[in-house]
């Protein structure tokens, strides 16, 4: 059962918005896929309110006094999403399940300061857990993308891939939809984004 925790200190760099439309991809393959919530504010919790039931299910992580919980009996995939500022006991215990880490990243220089000490304090404990760095709300084909590549690169971790600036993961997470719950033709240049992601994602 692959354990994927989405991570990153800072927040507003697109947590919520990676993990929700992992879990739908899991969804949308018929997998029974958890989606749980770190965050005490527990924004994935409040959009999978918002899920129609017509949709491919994605099941809540239930959180016990504030403690890692054990997953719904049957749970094929879990995604876990974390909160700003992570870090202390919770952090340890999260990091002592995951199978793979991904921090989504913006590519200005304050997101990458923000972010660095994190990074390397990952750096530590991958061995534990595959780790790797998602560009987000970039064009890929961008100086700032190329930065953001050398920036990681020289840390040893990968750059996965990187995820446009598009309003159709506002408008779907409005809705709490995924980009795999509409018409392919809606999503196509997001599905393209994501190829190489997914590949990193499932590969044992």
């Amino acid at each position: 059962m692959p354990v994927i925790v989405i991570a990153n200190p800072k927040g507003g760099v697109g947590k919520s918005t990676f993990a929700t439309n992992l879990a739908g991809y899991f969804a949308a393959q018929g997998h029974k896929v958890m989606l749980g919530d770190v965050d005490a504010q527990q924004s994935s919790r409040s959009w999978l309110a918002l899920r129609p039931a017509s949709l491919p299910a994605i099941h809540a992580w239930e959180i016990e006094d504030g403690h890692v919980a054990k997953p719904p009996k049957g749970t094929t995939h879990i995604v876990l999403d974390t909160p700003a500022g992570f870090s202390g006991k919770r952090f340890e215990k999260v990091m002592q399940i995951a199978d793979k880490v991904v921090v989504p990243l913006q590519p200005s220089i304050f997101d990458i300061l923000a972010t660095q000490e994190f990074l390397q304090k990952l750096q530590q404990i991958k061995g534990k857990f595959d780790l790797g760095v998602l560009g987000m709300r970039v064009n890929g084909r961008t100086r700032a993308a190329d930065q953001l590549t050398k920036y990681v690169n020289g840390l040893g971790i990968p750059v996965l891939g990187f995820l446009r600036d598009t309003q159709n993961y506002v408008q779907l997470a409005a809705n709490g939809a995924t980009l795999w719950d509409v018409a392919p033709s809606r999503v196509e240049k997001d599905f393209e984004q994501w190829q190489g992601l997914l590949k990193w994602i499932e590969k044992k």
